[in-house]
């Protein structure tokens, strides 16, 4: 599920958000390389634990399935489009009960995607001390512990606050899970699929703020995330393209290596971005007036760095000028984000 993904998110999560956070730390193994293995159950998929191994261990295996940095940025996109929907008016109470349902699904979306790409996790050195190819889960016990969060969070979602936030959450999931995950090795299509599924989240936190499915701020809202991914997501398709092209998957940079297809993508998300950032600058200020003037040239004045990176990329195509747009992607989209609040805060009913 779940802002992003998906170089991050990398391998199993859309892009986005879903990609941003994780890629701060591409470099690093998911888990100690020298832990003891939880042995995985052939006949059952349950991890059973023997001598010194801790089920603690076990615990935080767990913990690494649910890809929890994703997790967290889906949260935060959330919760903002969340307040957005709200105005003035939302309840703690009813964004702790979106928060925890939102959280459970997209846990469980993570957890079946590293299930569902174990073969491919173990052929790139990023991904592959995961804990179902590395071996210390069984893949049968992830799919198990996937569906139990799935069905705890929508069940709670629906109850807690509303059915639909609930189908909106199990929409996510479905297209990210078997949708966008085997088409990676299918289609660059899937970076497309890919962003709509990171995106989604920004309708389940508006509509589960008191928004409405026939508000345009909702799926303006929506529109930012899948034109931010675009960008996001090709810089980190550029720079960790020998490892995509290692593992079978099928990315704008495996499919074209001379990148121009990547630069081009991520100008065209670009230009997507800002038009969206432009148009909710009008929306969520009472009529044309000049602070909507004012926030609209905000908006423009935090995306420029991102869009200058994203032209300077797509006429190099090189390792600098990518790592440069992953840093002001990283940048623009909390600015952003950070002045719509303030708008449907301020200007709010």
């Amino acid at each position: 599920m779940v802002a992003p993904s998906s170089a991050a998110s990398t391998t199993g999560s859309p892009p986005g958000l879903l990609s941003g956070a994780a890629q701060l730390g591409a470099g690093e193994p998911s888990r100690d390389a020298a832990q003891a293995p939880i042995a995985d159950s052939v006949a059952g998929g349950v991890p059973s634990v023997s001598g010194a191994v801790r089920w603690s261990a076990v615990a935080g295996d767990l913990w690494e399935l649910t890809k929890p940095r994703i997790v967290m940025m889906i949260l935060i996109t959330t919760a903002i489009a969340a307040l957005i929907g709200s105005g003035q008016t939302l309840a703690f109470g009813t964004l702790v009960d979106l928060l925890l349902g939102v959280g459970l699904v997209a846990g469980s979306a993570g957890a079946m995607n590293q299930v569902w790409e174990r073969q491919l996790d173990a052929r790139m050195a990023r991904t592959r001390l995961r804990p179902v190819p590395a071996g210390r889960l069984g893949w049968r016990f992830g799919a198990a512990f996937s569906a139990t969060l799935g069905l705890l969070g929508a069940g709670y979602l629906w109850t807690r606050v509303g059915p639909l936030p609930m189908l909106l959450a199990v929409t996510t999931w479905l297209v990210y899970v078997p949708i966008y995950t085997p088409l990676k090795t299918r289609s660059q299509w899937n970076t497309t699929v890919g962003a709509v599924s990171g995106a989604l989240p920004m309708l389940i936190g508006f509509t589960g703020g008191g928004g409405s499915l026939s508000d345009p701020i909702g799926w303006l809202l929506v529109g930012v995330l899948v034109a931010w991914q675009y960008p996001h997501f090709m810089a980190i398709a550029w720079l960790v393209r020998s490892q995509y092209a290692d593992a079978g998957f099928r990315m704008a940079t495996t499919d074209d290596p001379s990148g121009r297809s990547a630069g081009l993508q991520s100008v065209a998300g670009m230009v997507a971005l800002t038009a969206c950032l432009i148009a909710l600058a009008f929306l969520l200020v009472p009529s044309a007036t000049l602070a909507a003037f004012g926030l609209a040239a905000m908006m423009v004045g935090v995306t420029y760095p991102m869009s200058v990176a994203a032209w300077r990329f797509a006429m190099r195509r090189d390792d600098l000028t990518a790592r440069r747009l992953l840093r002001s992607s990283l940048l623009q989209l909390p600015a952003s984000l950070s002045l719509l609040i303030f708008a449907a805060w301020y200007w709010g009913s």
